[in-house]
C-alpha cells in the first residue's frame, strides 16, 4: 500500500479497490467478449478476404473506432498492402506503403504494438496515405499480426475511437483479435496450399491423358492436309485460280494448326514436369520483339476476324532486338491480346505497339484495345491470384501469367483503363535481363 493510499479512510479505501476490481472485471469481460466475436465471425470462412473483413469489423464494433485497416505484408515488393479498409474514406485495396516507413511500419519490424494519442504529434505518420484518402488520423492503435514463433505477417490499425481516444485498455482486446486473426489467415493460407497440392496431383493425370488426345490430333492433321492437297490439285484443273487461293489458305491453317498443336504439347509437359517438381529457369536467347508478336497474331488472327476486331503493329521493327525467353514471352503476349480481343466491340482494335525505352534501357510494349474498359475493382485485382475474369469460364489467371514472365525478364507491367474507352497494358523489359548471357 502507498502512502498515498493509508492517508485515506478504509471506507474510502475499501470504494476505490472495489471501484479498482470492478473495471478490471469490466475488461476482462470486454476481452472475452472480443474473443467470442472474433471467434464466431472467423470459424466459418476459409478465404482470406474474408477473414480479413470480418475480423476489422469486428474490431470496429467491439472498441467503437470509426476506421481501421488490415495491411499484410508483400516480400517481394517489400511493402505494406491494405488488404482491407474500413471507414468513411477508405484506403482502396492493394494500395502499398513501404514496410519500414510511418507507424504501422515500426509495428511491423519491431513486432511491438503501439497506442498513439495523436498521430498528427508523432514524427512517424505516413501522411501520404492521409493525403490519398482525406481521412485524418488522430488517435490509433497498431498491433502487429503475428505467429506465436517467426516475423510478422502484417499490421492491424484501428483508429479514432467515438467519443473519446483510444486508450491502453483497448490494446489488450485488439490483441485478442490479432492474435485469432492472424491464426485464421495462417489457417486460410494452409487450406488454400491444400487445394493447390489437390489440384497439382489431379493435373498430372490430366496432362497425361492430354498428351495422350493430342497425338491422334497431330497425324489427324498431317492426313489431313495431305488429303486436301491431293483435293485442290484435282480442282486446279477446273478452277487454277479457286485451286491456288484455297490451297493458301489451307497451307496457313494448317500452319497455324500445327503450330499451336507442338505449343499445347510443350505446355502439356512443362506442366507435367512441373508436377514432378522439375521446372525449368528461363531461357534467354536473342529475339526481335516484332518476330514474337507476328507468331501470336499469326495463330489468333482467326478468332479476331470472327470477332470482326483488327489486330494491327506499331513500331515493332523499330525495337532493338532484346535476351528473351521467347516461348515465356509468346505466352504473356497471346494472353493480353486473347483476353482483349472479347473485350473489343464488332469493329474495334487491339494494337500492339513497341518504343525504345532508352531511359531505362530497355523497350517499352503495349497492347491498346478500344474495348469497354474495366471497373477498378478488377483493375486492381490484376497480376495477383485474386484476379477477377469477366469471361464465360474464365479463371482469372491470365494476367498473374503475364506477370510472372515480365517478372522472370526482370521487367514491369502496369495497366491503365477507363471504362466506356478501353485499356492498354504497358510492357517494360530490359535489353538484357538479370542473368541472361550471350550465346
Amino acid at each position: 500500500m502507498t502512502a498515498a493510499q493509508r492517508q485515506i479512510p478504509f471506507p474510502n479505501r475499501r470504494q476505490e479497490w472495489r471501484r479498482h476490481e470492478d473495471q478490471q472485471l469490466l475488461q476482462r469481460e470486454r476481452e472475452l467478449e472480443a474473443a467470442r466475436r472474433i471467434c464466431e465471425a472467423l470459424s466459418q470462412h476459409v478465404h482470406v478476404d474474408e477473414v480479413v473483413q470480418r475480423a476489422l469489423q469486428t474490431a470496429l464494433d467491439v472498441l467503437d473506432a470509426d476506421g481501421g485497416s488490415v495491411l499484410l505484408a508483400d516480400p517481394e515488393s517489400k511493402q505494406l498492402v491494405f488488404r482491407h479498409s474500413i471507414g468513411k474514406k477508405p484506403v482502396p485495396p492493394g494500395t502499398g506503403m513501404p514496410w519500414h516507413l510511418g507507424i504501422a511500419g515500426a509495428v511491423f519490424q519491431s513486432g511491438k504494438p503501439e497506442v498513439i494519442g495523436d498521430a498528427k504529434l508523432d514524427s512517424r505518420h505516413y501522411q501520404k496515405i492521409d493525403e490519398l484518402t482525406g481521412y485524418k488520423s488522430h488517435d490509433m492503435i497498431v498491433v502487429p499480426l503475428k505467429r506465436w514463433e517467426g516475423n510478422p505477417i502484417g499490421v492491424f490499425e484501428v483508429l479514432n475511437k467515438r467519443g473519446g481516444p483510444l486508450q491502453e485498455d483497448a490494446l489488450s482486446v485488439l490483441l485478442i483479435i490479432s492474435a485469432f486473426t492472424t491464426l485464421a489467415i495462417e489457417q486460410a493460407r494452409l487450406f488454400h496450399e491444400a487445394k493447390m497440392a489437390e489440384s497439382v496431383s489431379l493435373m498430372g493425370g490430366i496432362c497425361h491423358d492430354v498428351k495422350n488426345m493430342l497425338m491422334p490430333v497431330m497425324c489427324g492433321i498431317g492426313m489431313l492436309k495431305q488429303e486436301l492437297k491431293e483435293l485442290v490439285a484435282c480442282l486446279s484443273e477446273v478452277n487454277p485460280k479457286k485451286a491456288k487461293t484455297s490451297q493458301a489458305m489451307c497451307d496457313e491453317i494448317f500452319g497455324i494448326l500445327e503450330d499451336d498443336t507442338g505449343r499445347i504439347s510443350d505446355r502439356v509437359k512443362e506442366i507435367a514436369d512441373c508436377v514432378k517438381g522439375l521446372s525449368s529457369p528461363p531461357d534467354f536467347v536473342s529475339c526481335r520483339v516484332a518476330d514474337v508478336v507476328d507468331k501470336v497474331v499469326r495463330s489468333i488472327r482467326i478468332l479476331a476476324e470472327g470477332r470482326q476486331v483488327l489486330l494491327r503493329t506499331d513500331g515493332l521493327d523499330a525495337l532493338p532486338p532484346i535476351f528473351a525467353d521467347e516461348r515465356r514471352l509468346y505466352n504473356a503476349l497471346y494472353n493480353l491480346i486473347n483476353n482483349a480481343i472479347p473485350e473489343v466491340p464488332s469493329g474495334g482494335s487491339v494494337t500492339i505497339g513497341g518504343q525504345v525505352d532508352a531511359k531505362a534501357r530497355g523497350v517499352l510494349i503495349t497492347v491498346a484495345d478500344t474495348g469497354r474498359g474495366m471497373p477498378p475493382e478488377v483493375r486492381d485485382s490484376l497480376f495477383t491470384a485474386r484476379a477477377i475474369s469477366r469471361k464465360p469460364g474464365g479463371t482469372g489467371l491470365g494476367t498473374k501469367i503475364v506477370k510472372d514472365v515480365v517478372d522472370a525478364h526482370g521487367g514491369r507491367i502496369t495497366v491503365e483503363s477507363r471504362e466506356g474507352v478501353g485499356t492498354t497494358f504497358l510492357i517494360r523489359l530490359p535489353v538484357r535481363p538479370p542473368g541472361a548471357f550471350a550465346r
